[in-house]
């Protein structure tokens, strides 16, 4: 089968066949019809997360199950399926036992301990899978199995209340749905961006004012929710000088700098400051279900697979506007 393969640390992207998977009892194949793209693609291509090369990287799979593994119950050959990254754990430390797997020292991961979804074919575990509503195409559901999945999941660690003031820091490929997702549930939804650029567009995706500061951000009366989409710790710690008091300001982005945060803030103000990832497989089917009733949408770039150099170099120069994805069909 075709695939991308990344050779070595730092090497080029490549297309290249392969050997199709074999499934254990416990997996499905999954004819892959959509793979969407992520920067942390680039950084296992890079070397900055420990991974065994060569690699397959990619973990937004969506297609169809044709074949599954004798122990495999409650799917079958011909669903519609997304699989999650997180592939499995060793079930027996107190991250598994307490129902908090995603903190398990073991975990295998698509893209980084096992091959990934830049391929025709992926073997997942059927505990990793979630059914994709009938309505909702490949190409829109991939960029919700890491993307949606982590704004979704971050905006619920928020615990957001129905009135609540909702500012999202960053407007690209993260931010434009948090945006989204916030105007769905009916908050007052402010982005926070230096591109005036994307002015019309943010308010077209839901955002009712538009600043380019905390101190804006302040000076309109503050969020109770800051949601920090991007990978600026610098414009971080700016966005969470617009927070009320009991504001929860959520990390989504990564930047290897400390965050810088005014310590008289956490005091008089009060604010919490929430790190998040994709917090469970709920908020992955809930976060399906927001693009397939309509309430969201992914903006997107296709490419084919042998376009795999340019679509790397896009995500690299943070160029894609706003979710790049692989189109297998």
């Amino acid at each position: 089968m075709k695939a991308i393969v990344v050779c070595e640390p730092g090497a080029e992207w490549q297309q290249e066949e392969i050997d199709l998977p074999v499934i254990t009892d416990s997996q499905v194949l999954i004819r892959i019809h959509a793979s969407g793209l992520c920067y942390s693609d680039i950084h296992i291509s890079d070397g900055t997360l420990p991974v065994p090369f060569p690699v397959v990287p990619g973990h937004e799979p969506v297609g169809e199950i044709v074949e599954a593994g004798s122990g495999v119950t409650g799917y079958r050959v011909g669903d519609r399926v997304g699989a999650a990254a997180l592939q499995s754990t060793c079930g027996r430390c107190e991250w598994c036992q307490s129902g908090r797997h995603m903190f398990c020292p073991e975990q295998v991961a698509l893209g980084v301990s096992v091959q990934g979804a830049h391929a025709e074919y992926v073997a997942a575990e059927a505990d990793s899978l979630v059914l994709l509503p009938d309505n909702l195409s490949y190409e829109q559901a991939a960029p919700v199995l890491c993307a949606g999945y982590t704004v979704w999941g971050g905006f619920c660690r928020a615990e957001p209340q129905p009135t609540d003031r909702v500012a999202v820091l960053g407007i690209g490929g993260l931010g434009h749905l948090a945006v989204q997702y916030a105007h769905a549930c009916g908050h007052r939804v402010i982005a926070i961006t230096h591109s005036r650029d994307k002015e019309a567009l943010v308010r077209e995706l839901g955002a009712d004012e538009v600043v380019g500061s905390g101190e804006e951000l302040m000076a309109l009366g503050g969020a109770d929710i800051v949601l920090a989409t991007g990978n600026s710790t610098a414009a971080m710690g700016d966005a969470i000088q617009g927070l009320r008091p009991d504001g929860r300001f959520v990390a989504m982005g990564v930047d290897d700098q400390p965050l810088p945060i005014p310590m008289h803030l956490l005091f008089s103000r009060r604010i919490k400051v929430i790190g998040s990832q994709h917090n469970g497989m709920r908020y992955l089917r809930e976060a399906l279900d927001f693009v397939a009733d309509g309430r969201v949408k992914v903006l997107t770039e296709l490419y084919q697979m042998e376009d795999c150099t340019a679509a790397e170099q896009r995500i690299r120069q943070c160029q894609a506007r706003f979710r790049a994805v692989f189109q297998m069909e």
